[in-house]
């Protein structure tokens, strides 16, 4: 019998929670095949097998396991079950279905009775709320949206239900409700608030998004033009990109800009490493593979520690304003929202323009308003005019030398 034992994670971190079993329990395991998932107040991690054999469970799914504890044991001596060789051998490609389409859309999940009533019934499958597993909705669900029409209720739960659930909190949860009460209560965090016009960048990414996808395979997003963006800012306001640290000041001649990613299980700052250096490909690239790790808990904690300023988009969700919590020990951050077509006065003509409130918390205890708003006003600039973030200056005005 062999024991598998939490492996050390980090010199801080004494405990990890158990996310998830990948093998059931008493089922056979080959040797580095990952049997279960584990996260640490910083990030998550997968735990292999490290001989072949009989998986046994030594914790259950949410416990709390202590560094070096024993996870599983791995029989070695048992006898491969004649399934597992079974499965070994390839097998033949499944003949493709000739089940009607039903009127289910592709991002919604539905059991095959449930999506049958769904077509049957004509019933919006927007508007039912799922109880299965993965968010997949049932036959249950289908039945309830009929008998209760316009009514709502929450998944799995009968009509005016009173009951509580208690849940416990995940080490990545407790760790974000430390850093953001830290956050508040060891920084003189003020937030300062300006808006752009998004004309200039909508138009051309419409210009150019089929071309930017065919050269380089990746969609030309916003978050591309504003890490670009405030890189340069960064770079001419770098008290903005400075830590504090016991009585000195920790300037950074570089842009590691964190990315604000929220995933089902709290949110995650994963950073982008020297933006300044990263073309608008590089940084879309990069984007979206932290998005897709952090969606996949797959993120290490190299990853998602040593940033100098972090962006976040409440956009995505619908906000319209806030005042983001500054990601400490940085000493900034900027908050991206909603774009809304709204009337704005243009050299006396009332004009409607796609706008975005831009959202900088900053400490106050090293950065002044003079900087924090000349920074949001640079990056508002640059955003408005994005040839400016070429160079950083006006082209034509450079070209004069003026």
């Amino acid at each position: 019998m062999i024991s598998i034992k939490v492996p050390t994670v980090g010199e801080s971190i004494t405990e990890v929670t158990l996310l998830k079993w990948t093998k059931k329990q008493g089922t056979w395991v080959e040797r580095d095949e990952v049997i279960a998932e584990l996260e640490s107040e910083k990030a998550t991690f997968e735990v292999n097998a490290e001989q072949a054999g009989v998986l046994h469970h030594k914790a259950t799914e949410g416990d709390s396991i202590l560094i070096g504890d024993i996870l599983a044991d791995i029989d070695e001596t048992a006898p491969k079950p004649a399934e597992a060789i079974v499965a070994e051998v390839p097998k033949a490609a499944a003949p493709v279905s000739e089940a009607p389409v039903t009127a289910v859309p592709n991002n919604i999940k539905a059991t095959p009775v449930a999506a049958a009533i769904i077509a049957d019934k004509k019933v919006d499958a927007q508007q039912i709320k799922p109880s299965g597993y993965a968010g997949k909705i049932t036959k249950t669900d289908v039945l309830d949206a009929l008998n209760n029409p316009g009514k709502t209720n929450f998944p799995g739960q009968e009509l005016f239900s009173r009951n509580v659930r208690a849940e416990k909190m995940s080490n990545l949860r407790k760790t974000i409700s430390r850093r953001l009460v830290e956050a508040k209560n060891t920084t003189a965090m003020l937030t300062t608030f300006n808006e752009v016009d998004m004309t200039a960048i909508m138009q051309i990414r419409k210009q150019f998004k089929d071309k930017f996808k065919e050269a380089h395979g990746v969609n030309l997003g916003f978050m591309s033009f504003f890490t670009k963006a405030c890189a340069i800012a960064l770079t001419e306001w770098p008290t903005v990109n400075a830590f504090i640290d016991g009585d000195q000041l920790l300037y950074h001649d570089y842009a590691d800009i964190s990315i604000a990613v929220s995933t089902p299980r709290g949110l995650t700052v994963p950073v982008i490493r020297n933006v300044e250096s990263l073309s608008m490909a590089g940084i879309e690239k990069k984007v979206i593979e932290l998005a897709g790790k952090a969606r996949d808990s797959k993120l290490t904690a190299e990853e998602l520690t040593g940033g100098t300023f972090t962006i976040t988009n409440g956009g995505v969700f619908g906000s319209l304003m806030s005042t983001p919590i500054i990601n400490i020990p940085q000493s900034a951050i900027l908050g991206m929202h909603k774009i809304q077509d709204r009337p704005m006065a243009v050299n006396g003509e009332v004009k409607i323009l796609p706008m975005m409130y831009l959202a900088l918390s900053y400490d106050h205890r090293i950065i002044d308003g003079r900087e924090s708003v000349g920074f949001l006003v640079r990056v508002k600039e640059l955003l408005e005019n994005p040839a400016l973030l070429l160079i950083g200056k006006d082209p034509v005005a450079s070209l004069l030398e003026l």
